[in-house]
């Protein structure tokens, strides 16, 4: 008898396991941090820190005492980082909850700390399905393999946590119509807010690719919407790039009003020439308090005529760019003085996902050609035809093609970290006397890493500034070219403070901690003692405490 009631107290206090649709469930201690993490890499910054984890240290995150707590089972792959809601108001009571979004065009509401299940809906417009791989039948001659299967909801989601509402947008065929719908929908429940889902339409006056009439209008087959979404001052962006540069494409930045999905901004980056998607490896576009836009375009036309330093067209830029009427006008740009190489050679600029060092003045982007530019993102460096003005290049080996993500920590010293396929993992120094990297004291690790076209995807977690809570945490495919193949992950943790440090990693006990297949471009969530990583496996794999 006092042993069956000690087993009722112990369930009590710790939490029962649950019959959702997770693989495993554990006995879960009630978390005290309800930390969120509301839009892909942590915040508008796009820096990839969460300063605000106080479980996770470099003493705890070893292979004794950290790895695989559960598995979250989703419908289908998972390219959107998920995010996560403290506090929400969900069952019986106040819980964390990890939102998946699936590219089935579907969202899946867990809890965070025990993996049950609240809810799950399906947002395929009625009569169709999700297109696939195989309906972009002039993508790369045919044979379009960036994508395996189907193609919903692939760019990460964006939460407002006042307004309980998470914004995504999710499409559908019939297999002769596509579409592409902005949809609104309440983080409890799962139901589309008033006015949700709104279809995707724009145009735009220009005489470029595809133009009818001197006007261009938005093709949702060919245009891809890769880039996570962004959300500030009461509007969502949207973002386009395309599938393996099937045209005519044009990259177009499209603005919602965040309560009521009317279309407020419509701009295009080359509207009288052709190309300039917008990628960054899935980073979502950088934005300030002042609602201004940093994004880097890839390929396109560049200028207008013979003269390169038009605003009006601006493929292989970086760009600043505000509000203006219904549409975006250019502050400032950046465009190496070596563009027309750079196009005719495929080596994008913009490949990398680019951020704004927190509290500075400084945008940190990067290319194909394994150059990273430091830009002062209010005088970026316009265009000069012999010399790059920019405030800072820095040069990596010519094979580190960077579809990768980058990573900041705010610690002392500050770093930022990148780690491009074919290349080493680096840890930069940032000073804040010169505004300028301190090449004479980078930190490189001795760790082999990715190879072929996918980098590796980076996130930051510390307690602050606090000594020996600094992690960085890197995902990336082993041993297999991702850009046109399914591989398998793994997920690694070093020292933020010495990168040669390799504190945990999920081979080390492959058989209890393995992650399953590499998906694409979503970096690791870390928050509130767990790491939630996205998997091409149909499922999230959650790391934490044991």
């Amino acid at each position: 008898m006092k042993n069956s009631i000690l087993s009722v107290l112990l369930l009590v206090f710790f939490g029962c396991k649950d019959k959702g649709n997770s693989t495993t469930q554990p006995v879960v201690v009630p978390n005290d941090q309800h930390v969120s993490v509301l839009t892909q890499h942590n915040n508008n910054n796009r820096s990839g820190w969460n300063s605000l984890e106080t479980k996770l240290t470099t003493t705890n995150v070893n292979t004794q005492t950290f790895g695989k707590l559960f598995t979250l089972k989703v419908d289908d792959q998972v390219y959107a980082q998920p995010l996560v809601v403290g506090n929400v108001s969900i069952g019986s009571g106040t819980h964390n909850v990890v939102y998946i979004a699936t590219v089935n065009n579907s969202v899946y509401a867990y809890d965070a700390d025990a993996g049950n299940l609240y809810w799950q809906k399906s947002y395929i417009a009625s009569g169709m399905r999700p297109p696939r791989n195989t309906d972009m039948k002039g993508a790369c001659g045919g044979a379009y393999q960036d994508f395996s299967g189907s193609i919903g909801i692939v760019g990460t989601p964006v939460i407002d946590s006042a307004a309980q509402t998470m914004y995504f947008v999710a499409r559908s065929t019939d297999g002769t119509r596509f579409v592409q719908y902005l949809h609104a929908v309440n983080i409890t429940t799962g139901s589309e807010m008033t006015g949700s889902p709104v279809q995707i339409t724009a145009t735009y006056q220009g005489s470029g690719d595809g133009s009818v009439n001197n006007t261009l209008s938005f093709d949702a087959q060919k245009q891809n919407q890769r880039q996570a979404l962004t959300l500030v001052n009461g509007l969502v962006y949207v973002t386009f790039s395309s599938h393996c540069d099937w045209g005519p494409y044009h990259g177009w930045i499209l603005g919602y009003d965040s309560k009521t999905l009317s279309q407020k901004i419509v701009y295009n980056d080359t509207p009288d020439g052709g190309d300039g998607g917008l990628w960054e490896s899935g980073n979502g576009m950088s934005a300030d308090n002042a609602g201004n836009l940093y994004v880097v375009v890839g390929n396109g036309t560049v200028g207008v005529t013979n003269d390169p330093t038009n605003p009006r067209n601006r493929g292989e830029s970086a760009m600043k760019l505000s509000v203006s009427g219904s549409s975006l006008q250019v502050n400032t740009y950046y465009t190496p003085f070596n563009y027309q190489y750079l196009e005719d050679n495929d080596l994008d600029y913009g490949s990398m996902g680019s951020f704004l060092i927190p509290n500075s003045n400084y945008f940190f982007t990067a290319g194909k050609d394994g150059n990273i530019y430091l830009l002062n993102k209010d005088n970026m460096g316009g265009f000069n035809t012999t010399t790059n003005q920019v405030q800072q290049t820095i040069a990596l080996n010519g094979n580190a093609n960077m579809h990768c993500q980058a990573a900041y920590f705010g610690g002392g010293p500050e770093y930022v970290y990148v780690w491009s396929e074919n290349d080493q993992l680096h840890a930069l120094p940032f000073n804040r006397s010169t505004n300028q990297f301190d090449m004479g004291n980078q930190i490189l690790s001795s760790a082999s890493g990715p190879t072929g076209q996918s980098g590796a995807l980076l996130s930051v977690s510390s307690n602050g500034t606090t000594a020996g809570t600094g992690i960085l945490w890197a995902v990336y495919p082993k041993s297999c070219d991702a850009e046109h193949s399914v591989c398998p992950a793994i997920l690694r943790a070093f020292d933020a403070s010495n990168i040669n440090k390799e504190l945990w990693n999920s081979d080390q006990t492959i058989t209890k901690d393995a992650v399953g297949s590499y998906a694409k471009f979503s970096s690791p969530t870390i928050v509130n003692g767990h790491v939630y990583l996205a998997t091409f496996s149909n499922s999230i794999v959650v790391y934490g405490i044991k």
